[in-house]
């Protein structure tokens, strides 16, 4: 899901809230693995609009591929063609492993519940207003509180009988 917001009010205050939060969803998951049994692996996923016709995404990823070793004058062929493509966004997982099972986290899933206090695709989002303070800064105890009790439910929350 990417957010929808229904006020510029509201991006600018998501705006602040989304990297603090997701520095400490990863701080947070860190300490949670490191207590856990689970290992984890962090891996970058191209997030893409969901009209994008599968054909078009292996074209762009293909010439993504060949960008990285094409010659210079290949190179910005290949760019200009890419740059009339749609292109995904950037995306981060962490698979969680444990013997055969396997979770999948979206990260920026969770920093959105974090920042906001429902989640509706077809509904704006309201930016969680407690995580500032009374002079509009963030309050970071909260922002760190909120923080870890959403990913410690997540480690009570996996599958069965071994956390």
């Amino acid at each position: 899901m990417k957010p929808k917001f229904a006020t510029l009010e509201a991006w600018q205050r998501a705006e602040i809230l989304m990297q603090p939060a997701f520095i400490r969803v990863i701080d947070n998951l860190r300490k949670q693995l490191d207590q856990s049994s689970w290992k984890g692996t962090y891996r970058d996923v191209p997030v893409w609009k969901d009209d994008t016709p599968e054909a078009v995404k292996a074209t762009v990823t293909q010439l993504q591929e060949q960008l990285q070793t094409a010659p210079p004058d290949q190179a910005a062929e290949i760019q200009q063609t890419l740059s009339q493509l749609p292109s995904p966004h950037p995306g981060y997982e962490l698979c969680l492993e444990q013997d055969d099972r396997q979770v999948t986290i979206d990260l920026w899933e969770l920093c959105y519940k974090v920042c906001f206090n429902q989640q509706d695709d077809s509904q704006p989002v309201e930016v969680d207003l407690s995580l500032f303070d009374e002079t509009g800064d963030v309050d970071w105890n909260r922002l760190d509180d909120k923080t870890k009790q959403l990913v410690e439910q997540i480690f009570a929350t996996l599958p069965s009988g071994i956390e």
